[in-house]
């Protein structure tokens, strides 16, 4: 079985305590011994990885991912990428996300019905490279909400499924688990930009959000819901929802239904998104409407707010901003940990256990997965600085010297600068 030995490297655990300096000895596919002394690891015939100082962290995980989207400027524009090429672009983007440290995913919607299922399939057999993944369905949405980008005259395709009424939701639940998803995506509220449906609106109803949780817990799925609207997170919380995304416009009793909920569900803001739409679109020659830069200037503002408290509370915040799109393409998503430090007042440590360890449990690999711990998956990166001082560090992929997922590296440490592979003693 392969041993890979890191020595001479600053381990930063995922637990939330002081980064150490230490050796970490990889066997197989999992961490087989962690000493706090150097030269305390005997491994003969490993391979030594000598990190000259270099930080030892988990692999992070992107708690909204959107590997099927395609950077554009708009979600209609998804409609029109034929399956074949989309595809291969979803590929294209798993790579990517690996890339730049994400070991692990949960998409958060798939841009055609098995996109998603296909590549995580191919993942999973070895065939293609790319992070952990659970697969999402499309979103599932109503009539005139976020998703609808049919014309009267004409019909469109984009990232949605139309459903209406609790029968309409209930067989597309059911088909898409059919179809092998992990995670069924609801749109009980809109979206600021979606002006028959905007983010204070809630327009699926109580029937439809329990006719696919209902299927859900039939079929041992989790359900994940875009509910930016207080209402529209109330709803989720009642029907059994665990991943909430955006909550960002929760009122008092959301934040309580919230945190009476906190040991089984995950809000993760997507303050990315709505950062870069406000600060920066305009920069690719999307600019919001003055009343919709408006509505998401309020939304931002009380999001941080509501993130605050929840996680005062002790519910779960996990970063992941909708990456996707022209203005917030995908391969910036380590972004969203900056955000956790300037928006919501995170130290650098806390927003990494927020990628990590919280993660993990979002994957539902919290017993083996985003701590840098005997016997946890060996799915590690070795950052050139201290990402716990500065999050930015993350965002650069070239001080990411090396990757691994798996016990395997995705990316090798480079010879000469201190990070190299050596014969084993």
């Amino acid at each position: 079985m392969t041993q890979i030995l890191f020595r001479n490297v600053t381990v930063v655990d995922g637990t939330g305590e002081p980064p150490f300096r230490g050796e970490v000895l990889v066997q197989g596919s999992r961490i087989q011994a962690i000493s706090r002394a150097a030269g305390a690891l005997s491994a003969p015939g490993a391979e030594v990885v000598d990190g000259g100082g270099a930080t030892l962290m988990p692999g992070m995980v992107e708690a909204h991912a959107h590997p099927s989207f395609a950077n554009t400027s708009d979600l209609a524009s998804l409609g029109d990428i034929p399956p074949e090429e989309h595809t291969l672009l979803t590929m294209k983007h798993v790579r990517v996300l690996l890339d730049h440290g994400f070991t692990s995913i949960l998409s958060a919607a798939s841009a055609k019905p098995r996109l998603d299922v296909v590549i995580r399939n191919a993942i999973n057999a070895g065939e293609i490279p790319g992070p952990r993944m659970l697969a999402a369905s499309p979103e599932m949405t109503v009539t005139g909400g976020l998703g609808d980008v049919r014309l009267h005259h004409h019909h469109r395709d984009s990232f949605a499924v139309i459903a209406d009424g609790p029968d309409e939701f209930r067989r597309a639940a059911r088909h898409f688990v059919r179809e092998g998803v992990d995670t069924l995506k609801i749109n009980p509220s809109g979206d600021e930009f979606v002006p028959s449906a905007r983010a204070m609106h809630t327009v699926m109803n109580e029937a439809e959000v329990a006719a696919v949780c209902e299927v859900a817990r039939s079929r041992g799925r989790r359900v994940a819901g875009h509910a930016r609207s207080a209402e529209s997170v109330k709803m989720c919380l009642r029907n059994g929802v665990e991943i909430l995304y955006h909550a960002t416009l929760s009122d008092a009793e959301a934040l309580d239904m919230l945190e009476a909920a906190k040991d089984r569900v995950f809000v993760a803001p997507t303050l990315g998104i709505t950062y870069t739409s406000l600060y920066e679109a305009k920069d690719y020659g999307v600019t919001p409407p003055r009343d919709v830069a408006r509505a998401l200037e309020a939304e931002l503002a009380l999001g941080c707010e509501n993130m605050r408290a929840l996680r005062r509370r002790g519910v779960r915040i996990l970063p992941g901003g909708d990456y996707g799109f022209t203005w917030n393409p995908i391969g910036r998503n380590a972004r969203d940990l900056e955000h956790f430090v300037d928006l919501l007042g995170y130290t650098p440590m806390d927003a990494i256990v927020a990628a990590t360890r919280l993660g993990a449990q979002l994957m539902m690999l919290g017993d083996e997965l985003g701590q840098v711990r005997e016997g946890f998956l060996a799915d590690l990166l070795l950052v050139d600085g201290d990402p716990s001082k500065d999050v930015r560090i993350l965002q650069d992929r070239d001080r990411l010297l090396a990757i691994m997922k798996d016990g395997q590296f995705h990316k090798r440490p480079p010879a000469g600068r201190g990070a190299y592979a050596l014969a084993a003693e």
